[in-house]
Parts: structure tokens; C-alpha cells; sequence
């Protein structure tokens, strides 16, 4: 399987030589390949995944004069056929390796520990500085309204989670869901790009300098509530060190409702994932808390 991926890299590329590559298993999404040590190739595992990926290509094209982080520059990539194992992007590797949350608690000075979250928030300065309408007009990417996509989202819950749900879960699930989208959190939320997918797996630093190297998968990037990524800072790392990246971002603390329930959505979301997808490892893992 794996030498059909890289034969078709050589059939659209025959001028790129492939000495060596490897499957990296950390991907939901994608296959994701590792090219003689230099370079990331990444392939939709799914058809829903390759509009998406398409549009992640043209995201990263657009920002990557406008963030100073490393973050991936798709060099390489093939959209004919629009079936997975053709579809592909490829870009050279970023060096490091993914901050778990126990790397993170590993750190044992508090002014490196303060480093790391200023650079997560310089970070997301950056790039929710780009606003809705500079890239509605240029990228032409479709508003993601937050109380909307929370409303679909309860219903594709209540559709196809519940019936593995116990009748605690559901009345749980639903007072959660109903009382925040009646609330005021969504009144005043600034529609700006985001990551979307901003938690450990996706944040790369270099153990020896406690310093973040990079920044990659942006499938879940566009258009969004920023209150989004801080969810994945906390689902990632924990209440203390979340607090502190807030304290960091301006006008944080208007956030933070919104970041908290996001944050527990993740793993519903997780759960939707592996019932659409036919991923019985993501059903599992996403619903094994409200059994």
C-alpha cells in the first residue's frame, strides 16, 4: 500500500528522487509520509478531506509571508482525480518534535515555561490578525458563524451519538449544549482565520532550546472564532497553562467562556468523526467518557 502512495508522488514528480520514506502513524486524517528525511507528504485518507486539503493549500500560500512561525510550504502537491491516494501535498519537514503535555510539564523553569506560551500567543496574534473580510475577499472562504456550527453540531450529536448514550450522557450533553448557545457568550465574537486544530500534536519545539520550531496541519483552518484555538491550549495542556496564555492575548479574558465550552465538545466531535468515517479508534475514544 504504502509504495502506491510513493509511486504516484514519483508518477506526478519524475524528477524527484526517493530514496527513502517511511509511514508517520500520528495522522487521523491523512497518510502521512516522510520523504528521505526531508520531506512531509500528506494524502486525504478520506473524500471529505481532499476539498479540504485543497483549501489548506491555499491558506498556507496566503499567510506564510504573514507569520513569522514556521509553518508548512506545500512546494509539492497534486489535485487530479479527487480521490484519495491520488490527492497530496508535500513540503519540506520542520524540525522538531511534538509538545505533549508532559514535555511541557517537564520544564521545570518558569520563565522558559512563559517563553513557550508567548510564542504560542504571538502566534495566534498573528494569525487572527487577519480578518474576516481581508480574507473573505482574497481567499474567498466561507464564514464559519460559531452558534451555527454549534447548533448543526448538537444535532449531528443527538442524531448519531446518542443511541450509544446512556440517558445521564444525553441530559447532560443536552443542558450543556442549550444553555450556552441561549446565552450571550456568542454576541460579540470577532469572525477572524484560525488554526483550528491547535493543540499538542500540531505544535513542534525543540526539547533542547524549549523553543517552538513550527506550527503544521492547518486542515482545520479558516474562518472562525479564535476562542477556538485557545480550547485546543487547554484540552492540550491544562488549566494553568491555558490561564497563562490568555493573560498573554488582548482582551483574553472575553474569551474564555466560549474556550470552555468548545473544549468540551472535542471529544463528541472526536466520537462524530469516527462514526462518519467508519473510524471505530476515534468512535471509541471520543465517547468512552459518557458511558
Amino acid at each position: 500500500m504504502k509504495n502506491s502512495f510513493i509511486e504516484h508522488i514519483q508518477k506526478v514528480y519524475p524528477n524527484l528522487p526517493i530514496e527513502q520514506f517511511y509511514l508517520n502513524e500520528i495522522g487521523q486524517n491523512n497518510d502521512v509520509f516522510i520523504v528521505n528525511e526531508s520531506l512531509v507528504f500528506r494524502f486525504p485518507k478520506y473524500k471529505n478531506g481532499i476539498l479540504q486539503l485543497k483549501r489548506e493549500t491555499e491558506i498556507l500560500n496566503y499567510i506564510k509571508d504573514i507569520i513569522s512561525t514556521p509553518i508548512p510550504n506545500p512546494i509539492y502537491h497534486s489535485f487530479e482525480g479527487l480521490e484519495p491516494g491520488k490527492v497530496f501535498t508535500g513540503y519540506n519537514l520542520i524540525a522538531g518534535v511534538p509538545l505533549w503535555k508532559e514535555s511541557l510539564k517537564g520544564i521545570k523553569n518558569y520563565e522558559l515555561v512563559k517563553g513557550v506560551a508567548k510564542q504560542f500567543v504571538s502566534f495566534l496574534i498573528e494569525l487572527h490578525a487577519i480578518s474576516e473580510e481581508k480574507v473573505s475577499r482574497d481567499l474567498k472562504l466561507k464564514v464559519r458563524n460559531p452558534r451555527i456550527e454549534m447548533y448543526n453540531l448538537y444535532d449531528r450529536i443527538q442524531k448519531k451519538l446518542f443511541p450509544y448514550f446512556g440517558k445521564d450522557a444525553q441530559e447532560e450533553i443536552t443542558y450543556t449544549f442549550e444553555t450556552f448557545l441561549k446565552g450571550e457568550a456568542f454576541s460579540k465574537v470577532d469572525i477572524t482565520l484560525i488554526h483550528g486544530d491547535f493543540g499538542a500534536s500540531n505544535i513542534l519545539w525543540n526539547p533542547e532550546t524549549s523553543r517552538i520550531s513550527g506550527i503544521i496541519d492547518f486542515g482545520g483552518s479558516g474562518l472562525g472564532d479564535p476562542a477556538y484555538d485557545f480550547a485546543g491550549i487547554l484540552s492540550s495542556y491544562g488549566r494553568d497553562f491555558f490561564d497563562m496564555c490568555i493573560s498573554l492575548y488582548p482582551n483574553g479574558d472575553q474569551l474564555s467562556e466560549r474556550v470552555k465550552f468548545y473544549k468540551r465538545t472535542f471529544p463528541l466531535q472526536e466520537a462524530l468523526h469516527g462514526i462518519e468515517n467508519d473510524d471505530k479508534e476515534a468512535f471509541e475514544s471520543g465517547i468512552k467518557d459518557f458511558r
